[in-house]
Formats: C-alpha cells, structure tokens, sequence
C-alpha cells in the first residue's frame, strides 16, 4: 500500500527528497517543505541524525521518514529511490544537497584520495541522484530537482580548489540538466549560497551572526518549488547582507 501525504498546504500531495537532510541547510530545506505540505523523505548516511530531524519535523505537525542512503554508491541510491517508489509511489522535489568541504590547502597538496572523496560526493552523487529519481518526475508528468552550490563555483576558492572545481561542475551540471528536462516538464535549479553557519562548514574569523543561516538557503528552495507554472527560475545567488 502507497502511503498517501495527508498535510494541507501549497506542497500538499506532493513527495520532497532531501538528501544530506541529517543536519545543517539539509535539515533545515526538509523542514520548511514539510511545513508547506510535502512528505519529506531525509536521505543521508547517519541513521540517528535523519531521525532526530524526522523528530522534529513531527513534533511541528508535518510528515517525515528518514532513509539510510550514501550518494556516493549507486546502489545505495539506486535502493533507496527503490524504496521510496514502493512506499509513495512519486517523487516530485528532489533537492542534492550532500556535500562535503574537505581539504584546506594548496591543490598541489591535495592527496588524490581527497580529491575522489569531495568529487564523489559533490558532483558523483548528484548524478546518482539524478539518475535513479528524475526517472520517477518523467512518469509523473513534473517535477523540481534543486542541486545546492555554492558561491565557490562562482568565484576563485584559494585552498579550496577541489571544492571550487566540484561547484563549478555542478553548476554546469545543473545548466544542462536544465534544458535536458524543460521538455517534460521538470525544472531544474541551482543555489550558491555565500559563508553559511553550519556545523559542517566552519569559516575561522568570521562572524556566525552575520553568514547566512541554513533557515535561509531552505527559504529559496521554498521560493522554487511554490513559483507560478509559467515561470523558470535556473539560479540564485545568496549572500549575506553585511560580511560576515
């Protein structure tokens, strides 16, 4: 038996992946799409952190199940879009947002098992991603895939040129994606968020008050999946408001 999204809102009806979504602008994204009425399915390689997040989402009212998954292996994703299939029958958002920051230092420095790590898992699993939900968008008629960038593949990232060349690539990943997908229906979009305060991406000597929030990258992805039919917004870039 599918399990049927009960939730009212904008979203309602509708079946919202999240991946990375244990902690972070990933738990944060789950929570506002769960809050306009989409079933959030939290994806990520931390058992506990998906269900704390799950918790929370409960807790405030709205609908969240957590599953076991590691983008950087396809047959990781490959059995949870299987799963996620079986349970819902659909996916309609399917927002990439796994990622990992990995090395600061001279590229020159890099140890190349570095290298495979922060590719593997910024722009690899994207494509796993892709591969095993758009399948599901195509048969449903629409859908949303939101990949999570970073303004470091938009400018210059001394000491963290790995990463820089890992947004860089999933920004012209998400550009042709883009036009792969218009045709049936499914629009695709990337976000470059500035120095954000999380866990996972500490910034030495910058003020945490002034990076932006997970709270606010998870406002654009809600700006995205509620804009009119008529309308394709392909790319944001947030900053914060003062330097932090």
């Amino acid at each position: 038996m599918l399990l049927q999204p009960t939730s009212t809102g904008p979203l309602a009806g509708q079946v919202a992946v999240v991946t990375g979504a244990g902690r972070g602008i990933g738990a944060a994204i789950a929570g506002k799409l769960a809050s306009l009425g989409a079933a959030a399915v939290l994806c990520g390689r931390t058992r506990s952190g998906l269900e704390s997040t799950a918790g929370a989402i409960t807790k405030d009212g709205g609908k969240a199940t957590a599953v076991v998954c590691d983008v950087t292996s396809l047959e990781s994703v490959e059995t949870a879009a299987r799963s996620i299939e079986a349970s819902f029958g659909r996916v309609d958002i399917l927002v990439n947002n796994a990622g990992i920051s990995g090395w600061n230092g001279p590229l020159h420095q890099l140890p190349p098992e570095s290298w495979d790590e922060i590719f593997n898992t910024n722009l690899r699993g994207v494509y796993y991603a892709v591969r095993a939900f758009v399948p599901l968008m195509i048969r449903g008629g629409s859908g949303h895939v939101i990949n999570i960038s970073s303004l470091a593949g938009k400018n210059p990232l001394p000491n963290g040129a790995a990463y820089g060349a890992s947004k860089w690539g999933l920004n012209g990943l998400s550009y042709s994606l883009a036009e792969e997908l218009r045709s049936k229906n499914i629009r695709v979009a990337v976000i470059c968020p500035g120095s954000t305060n999380t866990e996972l991406s500490p910034h030495e000597g910058k003020d945490p008050a002034r990076m932006l929030q997970p709270e606010d990258v998870a406002h654009a992805v809600a700006m995205l999946v509620t804009q009119s039919p008529q309308s394709f917004v392909s790319e944001i870039l947030i900053r914060p408001t003062l330097k932090p």
